[in-house]
């Protein structure tokens, strides 16, 4: 009678769940990234200017998802510049490494991107931009004022175009044109540390 009892119970809670936000959760994303396989010069394309310097390389020991992330460690100085970055139309062409190619992605279907950072809380900035079908860059801020595994989300209508740079190519109209082809990680000097990537997502509406 006990274990009848129970079972009740946990049926009830699980049909009163709010929308069943948790049995359903998965349901409501879709991967674009997971950092699986190589991770190199061929298959990523970063780089550093001015005296900052990064150095990227498979993590196997933190990891949120699968069987690697993605490790970053960096030094971003106050007269330099830093990216990472993984998409398609980039200098370094074997970083098109999407599970779900842009072109093939309804884009209308979803309000943000997301991602999990391993942060040290290190208070650094930093700033991810994501590159639209006309090449302008648009930007999101973020900080690691946390230890541990923690998942960002940038909502579509919360990015704001570069002011700082953008491509001579890039048709600024201030407007994000769909489909993106890139997302990038950029540390904002004065920073020194490491960070880890991993599980790069869209969310449903």
């Amino acid at each position: 009678m006990r274990n009848i009892l129970m079972v009740m119970i946990v049926v009830s809670l699980l049909f009163y769940l709010p929308n069943n936000s948790y049995l359903n959760a998965q349901d409501k994303i879709l991967l674009i990234d997971d950092f699986e396989g190589e991770i190199s010069k061929s298959t990523v394309d970063y780089g550093a200017g001015g005296n900052s310097s990064i150095d990227i390389e498979v993590s196997t020991d933190i990891v949120y998802h699968g069987k690697q992330a993605i490790k970053m460690k960096y030094l971003a100085s106050s007269d330099g510049y830093m990216w990472m970055a993984r998409g398609y139309d980039l200098d370094v062409k074997g970083a098109a490494q999407w599970l779900v190619p842009p072109k093939d992605i309804d884009w209308s279907k979803y309000s943000s991107f997301s991602f999990y950072m391993y942060g040290q809380d290190t208070k650094a900035i930093v700033a991810v931009d994501f590159i639209d079908n006309g090449f302008e860059y648009f930007r999101f801020i973020t900080h690691d004022d946390f230890k541990g595994w923690k998942q960002i989300i940038c909502p579509f209508d919360k990015l704001f175009p570069r002011g700082d740079w953008q491509p001579q190519k890039a048709d600024t109209n201030g407007v994000l044109d769909f489909p993106i082809r890139a997302f990038q990680f950029e540390p904002r000097p004065k920073a020194e540390g490491v960070l880890y990537f991993d599980y790069v997502h869209l969310i449903e509406k």
